[in-house]
């Protein structure tokens, strides 16, 4: 249970750290960001304040399962952002082609990260435990 509980707060500290960054260096989240989407400067603060509402969220027992749900929708929500780096690389030059292709699967990974502190894996461990 307490690689759980440090792994929820190391969790907490990248998403408020990545919302911060959303701040100290949009340039780089306004690149992200495709075409067809509006507001470009909006969605990229929206989003940092939303990683850190959250990620602070997933520290209080209270709203951390509001929080990784929180954490999921956000991920879905950004997903056509990571998929834009990948099909246009030439504007992101500084990053290999292959870091660009392992943000894809990564965001299904740190979907699953945010589940762990849902009631799902909660009630789904239960269930199994009392087998």
């Amino acid at each position: 249970m307490e690689s759980i509980e440090t792994g929820r707060i190391v969790c907490a500290a990248l998403y408020v750290i990545a919302g911060i960054l959303h701040f100290a260096i949009p340039r780089f989240y306004l690149a992200m960001m495709p075409a067809w989407i509006p507001g470009h400067r909006f969605c990229v603060y929206a989003s940092g304040a939303a990683e850190i509402i959250l990620g602070a969220g997933l520290l209080v027992e209270e709203t951390k399962v509001f929080a990784a749900w929180g954490i999921v929708l956000l991920l879905l929500a950004v997903f056509p952002a990571n998929l834009h780096m990948f099909q246009n690389p030439e504007k992101f030059r500084s990053a290999p082609r292959a870091m660009l292709a392992l943000r894809l699967p990564l965001q299904g990974a740190l979907i699953y990260w945010a589940l762990l502190y849902t009631e799902v894996f909660a009630t789904a461990t239960n269930a199994v435990a009392s087998i």
